[in-house]
């Protein structure tokens, strides 16, 4: 197995795969090809540019230097709470708490429903670390009658971690059911469900709110309930039981050495640690008992908790805590990820873990009393040393509810468990671990020059500042001086070949050294060829085979993750064949993991195994083999066009490779380096011990077990964070080795050759030793050359926005610097740094392999100071031995792009090239002269030599200047006469100055040019700095800001145009006819379905359609709304928007059912053209299959809808949807002021803006003989035909249509939003029509604004909270830029209708007709046309259109016209040659409102549109009405004429029989106050009533909402009504009347009124299917039957929970319009008018009022006889008896007393 060690990285690749070479050997030369791919998009840095030569010596160092664990990050959870049903309990008044955290938030309290309409919106803002956050627990709860004095009961709750909805796709649940269980009793079932939407946004994301699916979809109360994909929808309660054993290791807690005298003497040990463990769970607290002053406390107890399962809670929390009389503190904390130990796939497994050590790490094990790390202690941020194990498992048990010995609640419980062996975890084995410290350099200098040494620690060994805790388990002792015990453990143990070990102190500290200085920044410790070593015993249970395994998994992982690395450059800097490559990883990659399942079933046997290894090890090998084949199927599949796709499936498999190596049970601790200057630990590094441990099978050994590996020491804690971590505190080159001592052996095999061993002189008898310092005899001298050509985009360190940057780069132990360039964040230094007398030790041809890392760093010079750092990048040099040759293809070496990092954030990019080459015997005249351009004289420095440096070529950029927009002010003065600065490589061009910005802030000259000498090489140019200055009096200048645009790529004019566009003129002949159906509406409707799905279900429904096969189906829903509908006199503007909304949801569905196809497509890993294979988990398959069949039910009810005339509703901003109108006025932001040094700079560079830039580039090389027009301009260059920026006078008509979502702004959690608008000087405030107490307001309102661009060109909308007292709250706002949208090729001043009409709902209302402006754009384009001919077809440039010619005026006569036509080509202008681009058809656009405070995070979205007409053109006529639709009066009239079979609740007192006395009660949803009720039916014995009584409900309605409108005060104080929109919903109940107790709950039936069951003839037909069944049955809807009767069942819940039917209702409903009612009016009850007959009742429901004195006389009398007269003398002898201790003591005394 083993390969030889020697060979690279490199030659091992070129000799395993062959597909690789081609591309390898390109590799230097081919570095830089031109292609056709888009770069603006990519950053060109260098990916992989460390990675180029690594070799097997030395291992990858991190760039990333901050921790970004830790760090507290805003989010903001959003739960809205849209209504509960199916609650548990009879005629309840419900409200619903939301809680997260500590933070509670209530609904309001519904009255007597068992299933009330909330939609209420709360948000919980958290500015937290991201772990805090996802380990809350959202809980949502529903109580029963809750109020100011009691707290109520608890109906059910349901908990869910905040870190299982940030999984989700897009963050969140959208419309979900959550099942509410009772936490006190596990049998009862459930106990209702809650119906929200739960969202997490985190700084930065964005939420998209989904498409609203159909109401009826989301009825399906199973299908959708509210739980992660994958999770059964039965969820079963689980035992979970943790076991709790021991722990050893434990650090001191105690305060002084004083303690441990007084122990010794007095036997006192009170300051010792009294530790037990707390264990958190689903929001439960579980704790063991504390063990009393123990370092090594055996507790042998578990905890117990019960939750359903699979938790939706993720992650159990362990917790070891020191108990103490004033506060408990945390050792340490670790996480149990449930994910991590159990499988829910077929084959799967429960949680189950251990019995196994976990490591706790956390804060310095020194005890202070002021701990400044203790938060790492609390599981927060990466610990920093190791605290503690702690022995533990856990296994979980499905309960089941019916067995009796079931607990019924909750709460976490704690028993006692047997005690475990000694060998359960694994047989104790003894470790070696060895380390040398090859190089230490780059020291802070802040630390002071105080000595320096470094301390290796693994677990508690070796760890000799704080003392060493003895560990009492049997027979072995860590560290220390136990002597005779060890060297006895070690004779005793047969198969140790090293005896005589008698070296047995371990020495895990280099000895002190004070420091050197390299610069002014940083020393280094002077080891040169003296490398001092470090060696450390340890024993730990023997559980290598999990860390083997991980190792395999992770070694496969970073193969792939390199490969896919390369394959990403390549595709980057446009080499060639990048599929070849990818085959090649993909070959390595099934190699792999073919090779995993061959290793990783070896040693089975091994003691200690437990079941989660067995279980893991089956997981392992199913996903790695599938992996693999996949992988296998995959490579043959590779193509060209095909490689970003397989890219992105093969980082799945990339994560699916991370996610199995990480191994949740630990073994042997991670190793620790400290840095220590003069007794104080300064810096840390944290090693894992898989990574170097070792093995004899290559693949199993850590990947940097036996390598040099670059360590750069970080600053432990809090203070890591933000710059302070950014500063290197140490770099180190260290080489280690982790082992079992038995292997030995080869413990210093990867170490660079020719050095000797130093150890310690331990006498004759003991040869073995491991070396103290390693003293190397070899040494080589190098020249090395760092070309620093120039860097980019660079992180902005002073005020102005710019810095004034240099590099500083380091090798070993020397550093230099380049020159210093002011005010640029893209400096091109081209110069050449030559490092003389380089000295490395080792042997010659392993440096060539493996040279040490360079680093550089990049600092902003600061008049007075220090220099501020601004990023840091690493490299590797190309070497160069004394006896090579220098040339091709390594050399010269090319320049690359290398990324700069700061913290954790990308700073720009640097290019550059580096060579290190070997001075041989004859000194440096063997070196390659170095040859610089020789007409630049630089004095001292040296410019890139001319091998290197890039080829250059005449090259000319012409500037379009338009003007300037939004400038702040600068230093407090306003800008006044500003002017542009355009640079580029040392060249540039200056605009015209603007003479008074307020007046105009547009340039008088449009178009300048410069030339200048750039590289071929497009990669390789150099950025161009746009920078605003202000001519201020007496000739000074300020800068004003800056923009760097890096690339300029896009705009480079390409001159291949020429051939392609003469086709136009030559090819007329060729006619294309562009094929157009007769009715454009309908064939919108099709593209949009057909386009956006691959499934075949949208697509037969249409044929459906045709054939009218689909009718029965659309009767239930669709068919007489048709009737109605059309009627055009009842369409206006919403019925318009509705239908579009609907045809969105619709494309958004079909979208994603192509989406999720395509996924499944690609899972099944296909090829191509292959159908869909049946899915393998059965629970998605029945999910999507669901999914589908109902998409056809109702997509023929959708289909006909296309007879309305539709806009198209874009559900972001319009100009996301139009490349940000930059087609061709660029706007460029202008940055001033520094950086923020926030993780995502985006954000914070938002403050930096000062203003923008618009105007445009184009560059070319000057040799072209361009092509010229004969109308060609001279003085504009290329930028022909554009229009001119005098100021222009617009009416600016803005449409709000409503907004969604808002944050709340009030303390009830809602808002009172009003609309503002602000554009220049103008600003509207609709403060009188705030609209009260919505979060989801309808506005439907216009305003017109007069504005003149290019002064005011940005429209501010604005959403307000209204406040009675007080100043109004901003809640967020959006910004729109008119003027590109003005100017724009995609005409975006109004939006073209799909269709041309005169009159009606959709009028056409721009001032200009079809015709117009088509003539308009083909005069403007130079296009030939348009020409109309006859028979309905027009002609532009060589394209033909067809379309209808007629059009109907009000009156309905036929004209004929040619707007159709022209309106057709308008919509197909995109097909029109050399000018076409999409015109923005008619529209709305939904925009995320913001507010400055909150930056990033969405505070709700705003739907508007934008309409502009310039003022020279011919006025527009009046504003489209989009007032909001007012409610329309209807009037329910329900009639109950009889009930049936209703249950039995009263005993009568003396026949025994039963009988109720029935009424029944009804309301509308909503409105609860007005609740009817009929007389009562009494002593009904049959169950029968007769009733003939009437209710009526007069209500408001939305037709087109389907919602009743109600408009009520909230409370007592409320100063306005507020509205609520609740579905249509009659709820009848039937009660048994009590006269002296409260009435009892029978049953119930809530109809909706758009769509209910169709009543029975007969009682006998009345079924309870009728409600369980609502899905199946004939459907109708009260709004098109206007009347119905018959009968339906009322139902109830019974104690297992399920519905049983509890009586029969004859009813009718009659419904009518409010003008109907009022002519035709009639009584309630059975009044007048209209008055119904009296019910035809038996007598004896007559006789209630003589029952009473009959019952009595009938119970006294017969049936309880004897015992009246028992408790009648009863009485009797109670009241002598009163009598007598009444009166006792009175006589006593008397008596006493002797009166």
């Amino acid at each position: 197995m083993k390969r030889s060690k020697h060979r690279g990285h490199k030659e091992d690749r070129n000799g395993d795969e062959p597909a690789v070479l081609e591309t390898e050997n390109l590799d230097r030369q081919g570095m830089f090809m031109g292609g056709g791919l888009d770069l603006d998009t990519i950053s060109v840095a260098s990916v992989t540019a460390v990675t180029t030569n690594v070799s097997n010596k030395r291992s990858k160092p991190d760039i990333k230097m901050e921790p970004s664990s830790g760090r507290p990050v805003d989010y903001q959870v959003s739960v809205t709470v849209i209504e509960a049903r199916q609650l548990i309990g009879l005629n309840m008044d419900p409200m619903v708490c939301v809680e997260i955290g500590e933070d509670k938030k209530y609904t309001s309290m519904k009255e007597s429903t068992n299933c009330p309409y909330y939609n209420e919106y709360f948000v919980f803002d958290f500015h937290v670390p991201p772990d805090v956050m996802f380990d809350k627990i959202l809980k949502l709860s529903v109580i029963h009658s809750k109020n100011l004095l009691r707290s109520g009961t608890l109906v059910g709750t349901f908990k869910l971690d905040v870190g299982t909805i940030y999984t989700q796709p897009e963050h969140q649940f959208y419309h979900k059911w959550a099942l509410l269980s009772d936490p006190d009793d596990i049998t009862a079932g459930c106990k209702g469900y809650v119906k929200c939407d739960v969202a997490v946004v985190a700084k930065g994301d964005t939420i998209k709110t989904p498409h609203k699916a159909n109401e009826s979809d989301e009825d399906d109360i199973e299908g959708n309930l509210l739980i992660p994909e994958g999770v059964p929808a039965e969820r079963q309660w689980a035992r979970y039981y943790l076991k709790i054993y021991r722990a050893e290791g434990l650090p001191r807690m105690n305060t002084s050495i004083m303690a441990n005298v007084k122990k010794a003497f007095i036997g006192e040990n009170k300051d010792l640690v009294d530790p037990y463990v707390q264990v958190q769970f689903a929001g439960q607290k579980g704790k063991t008992s504390v063990q009393k002053s123990c370092y090594e406390p055996i507790w042998n107890e578990q905890i117990v908790f019960t939750e359903m399962f699979p938790p939706l809670c993720k992650r159990m929390k362990i917790q070891l805590r020191d108990s103490d009389k004033v506060n408990d503190v945390a050792i340490g904390t670790h996480f149990l990820d449930l994910r991590k130990i159990s499988n829910d796939g077929d084959k799967g497994f429960l949680p189950t873990l251990g019995p196994a050590w976990v490591n706790m790490y956390g804060s310095t094990r020194t005890y202070s009393l002021m701990d400044e790390y203790q938060e790492l202690n609390e599981g927060l941020g990466e610990g920093v040393s190791f605290r503690a194990r702690l022995l533990i498992s856990l296994g979980v048990e499905i309960l089941d509810p019916s067995s009796p010995e079931v607990a019924s609640s909750t709460e976490a419980q704690v028993e006692g468990v047997p005690n475990i062996s000694e060998t359960a975890t694994g047989k104790v084995e003894e470790f070696f671990l060895f380390g040398s410290f090859l190089e230490a350099t780059m020291i802070d200098r802040k630390i002071g020059d105080k000595p320096i040494n470094f301390e290796v620690t693994i677990g508690y060994y070796g760890n000799e500042m704080d003392g060493i805790v003895q560990t009492k388990t049997k027979g072995k002792r860590g560290g220390g001086d136990g002597d005779e015990e060890e060297t006895e453990l070690i004779h005793n143990s047969s198969e140790e070949e090293m005896d005589d070990d008698g070296d047995l102190t371990s020495v895990a500290t280099t000895p002190p050294m004070k420091p050197v200085i390299t610069d002014r920044n940083y020393f280094h410790l002077p080891y040169f060829e003296r490398k001092p070593c470090i060696y450390i015993k340890s024993w730990w249970q023997d559980q290598r085979r999990r860390l083997y395994n991980a190792n395999i998994i992770d070694n496969i992982a970073y193969k792939l993750e390199d490969g896919l690395n390369d394959v990403q450059e390549i595709i980057k800097t446009e080499k060639s064949y990048p599929e070849r490559r990818l085959r090649g990883v993909l070959e390595e990659l099934s190699h792999g993991c073919s090779q995993f399942l061959a290793l990783a079933n070896k040693d089975q046997n091994q003691s200690g195994k437990t079941k989660l290894d067995r279980e893991r090890l089956k997981l392992c090998m199913s996903e790695v083999e599938a992996i693999g084949q996949q992988a296998k199927a995959m490579r043959s599949q590779v193509k060209k066009s095909t490689v970003r796709d397989k890219i992105k499936l093969a980082q799945n498999f990339l994560s699916k490779l991370r996610f199995l190596a990480d191994e949740p049970q630990h073994s042997i601790p991670d190793v620790f380096i400290w840095m220590i200057s003069n007794g104080k630990r300064i810096a840390y590094a944290r090693v894992p011990s898989k990574d170097i441990l070792y093995s004899s099978i290559d693949e199993e050994r850590g990947k940097e077990c036996g390598k040099v590996k670059t360590i750069f020491l970080r600053i432990p804690g809090k203070k890591g964070f933000g710059p302070a971590g950014w500063t290197v505190q140490s770099k180190i080159e260290i080489y280690l080795w982790l082992g079992l001592n038995r292997q030995r052996k080869d413990y210093l095999s990867g170490l660079p050759n020719g050095f000797e061993e130093n150890k310690l002189s331990k006498g004759p008898g003991m040869p073995c030793s491991p070396p103290i310092s390693l003293t190397y005899m070899m040494k080589q001298i190098f020249q090395l050359r760092v070309h620093m050509y120039q860097a980019r985009s660079l992180f902005a360190a002073d005020s102005t926005g710019l810095s004034d940057p240099f590099a500083r780069v380091f090798f070993s132990t020397q550093s230099q610097v380049t020159e210093v360039l002011a005010e640029t964040l893209c400096p091109t230094w081209d110069q050449l740094l030559v490092f003389e007398n380089v000295e490395l030790f080792g042997e010659a041809n392993e440096l060539r392999d493996d040279p040490p890392i360079i680093v550089i760093e990049i600092y902003d010079q600061d008049t007075v100071g220090k220099a501020d750092f601004m990023g840091r990048t690493f490299a590797k040099p190309v070497v160069k031995m004394a006896d090579e040759h220098y040339g091709p293809p390594r050399f010269p070496p090319q320049l690359e792009y290398y990324q700069i990092y700061r913290g954790n954030c990308t700073a720009g990019e640097m290019l550059a090239a580096f060579e290190l080459l070997q001075i041989g015997p004859n000194g440096k005249a063997d070196l390659p002269p170095i040859d610089g351009p020789t007409d630049m004289d630089r004095g001292p420095l040296l410019p890139v030599p001319l091998g290197i440096r890039p080829v250059l070529s005449k090259y000319r950029i012409e500037v379009l200047f338009w003007g300037l927009r939004d400038l702040k002010r600068v230093n407090l003065a306003q800008v006044d006469r500003p002017r542009v600065d355009i640079e580029c490589a040392g060249k540039g061009v200056q605009s015209a100055l603007i003479p008074n910005y307020k007046k105009n802030p547009n340039f008088s000259t449009l178009v300048k040019w410069f030339e200048v000498d750039l590289p071929e090489n497009e990669l390789l140019h150099p950025p161009l700095n746009i920078r605003v200055v202000d001519c201020r009096a007496f000739g000074r200048y300020t800068l004003v800001g800056s923009n760097a645009v890096t690339s300029l790529r896009k705009f480079i004019y390409r001159a291949t145009d020429k051939q392609a566009n003469n086709w136009s003129s030559n090819t007329t002949e060729e006619i294309i006819v562009v094929s157009m159906e007769s009715d454009p509406a309908f064939k919108k409707m099709d593209t949009v379905v057909k386009l956006d799905s691959c499934s075949d279900a949208v697509v037969k429904v249409e044929d459906d359609d045709k054939d009218g096969k689909g009718k029965k189906k659309k009767r239930k829903k669709g068919d007489e709304t048709e009737e109605e509908e059309l009627d055009e006199s009842m369409l206006d503007w919403w019925s318009k928007y509705f239908a579009s909304i609907e045809t969105l949801t619709e494309a958004l569905k079909a979208q994603e059912a192509a989406l999720s196809d395509s996924e499944d497509k690609d899972d099944a890993d296909i090829t191509d053209g292959g159908d869909i294979k049946p899915d393998d988990s059965p629970v998605k398959g029945t999910k999507r299959g669901k999914g589908k069949k109902k998409k056809m039910t109702f997509d023929p009810f959708e289909k006909k809808k296309p007879k309305l005339d539709e806009l198209k509703v874009y559900p972001k901003e319009l100009e996301s949807e139009f490349d940000n109108f930059e087609d061709w006025l660029h706007s460029f932001n202008l940055f001033r002021g520094k950086a923020g040094d926030d993780d995502d700079q985006n954000a914070a560079d938002e403050d930096r803006i000062v203003g923008k830039f618009k105007g445009s580039m184009c560059m070319y090389k000057v040799s072209d003989d361009l092509p010229r027009d004969m109308n060609f301009d001279s003085n504009m260059g290329m930028f022909q035909n554009i229009p001119h920026n005098d100021p222009i006078n617009v009416l600016v008509r803005i449409y709000v249509i409503r907004a969604t979502d808002l944050h709340p702004a009030d303390i009830n959690g809602k808002a009172d939003p009003y609309i503002a608008i602000k554009l220049g000087k103008t600003e509207i405030k609709d403060k009188e029509n705030y609209i009260s107490k919505q979060l989801n307001p309808l506005f439907g309102k216009s305003f017109d604004v007069e504005a003149t661009f290019p002064m005011d060109s940005t429209l501010t909308v604005s959403i307000y909270d209204w406040d009675l007292v007080g100043t109004d709250d901003l809640i967020g706002e959006t910004k729109l830029d008119l003027e590109n949208r003005f100017y724009s090729k995609h005409r975006a001043t109004c939006g073209l209708a799909c269709n041309y009409a005169i009159h009606g709902y959709n009028v056409w209302r721009d001032p200009l007709k079809p015709t117009q402006i088509l003539a308009k754009l083909c005069k403007d384009g130079k296009l030939d046309g348009p020409h109309y001919g006859p028979g309905g077809r027009v002609k532009v440039e060589n394209r033909v259109f067809m379309a209808q010619t007629e059009i109907e005026d009000e009156n309905g006569l036929k004209k004929q016209t040619d707007e159709h036509l022209a309106l057709t080509v308008l919509k197909h202008w995109e097909d029109i040659p050399r000018v076409g681009c999409k015109l923005a058809p008619e529209h709305v656009e939904t925009r995320p409102l913001l507010h400055p405070d909150k930056p990033g995070i969405e505070q709700g979205r705003i739907e508007m549109w934008v309409d502009m007409f310039p003022k020279d053109m011919t006025a527009p006529g009046p504003a489209l009405d989009i007032s909001p639709r007012k409610p329309k009066k209807f009037e329910l009239r329900v009639i109950i004429w009889n009930t049936d079979e209703v249950v039995l609740e009263d005993d009568d007192i003396f026949t025994g029989e039963k009988s109720s006395d029935i009424f029944v009660r009804g309301w509308l949803k909503g409105q609860q106050e007005d609740k009817q009720d009929t007389d009562v039916h009494y002593h009904s014995i049959t169950g029968e009533g007769n009733f003939n009584w009437r209710f009526v409900y007069p209500f408001d309605y939305l037709m087109a909402e389907e919602k009743i409108v109600i408009s009520k005060k909230e409370s007592m104080f409320a100063w306005d009504e507020t509205e609520y929109k609740i579905p249509a919903r009659l709820n009848l109940q039937v009660w048994d009347a009590d006269h002296f107790s409260a009435d009892d709950f029978l049953g119930a039936i809530e109809l909706d009124l758009n769509r209910f069951p169709r009543g029975a003839k007969t009682p006998k037909q009345c079924t309870i299917e009728m409600v369980t069944n609502e899905a199946e049955m004939p459907c109708v809807s009260i709004f098109k039957q206007k009347r119905i009767k018959g009968w339906w069942p009322f139902v109830a819940r019974n104690e297992d929970d399920e519905f049983e039917l509890t009586g029969k209702v004859e009813a009718e409903l009659h419904l009518l319009t409010g003008e109907e009612a009022e002519k035709s009016p009639v009584g309630e009850g059975r009044n007048e008018p209209e008055p119904l007959e009296k019910p035809n009742r038996p007598d004896t429901s007559l006789l209630w009022f003589l029952t009473p004195f009959k019952a009595i006389k009938q119970l006294v009398c017969t049936q309880y006889k004897w015992l009246t007269i028992k408790i009648v003398t009863a009485l009797l002898l109670l009241a002598m008896l009163a009598l007598f201790l009444y009166s006792m003591p009175g006589y006593m005394i008397k008596k006493m007393l002797g009166a």
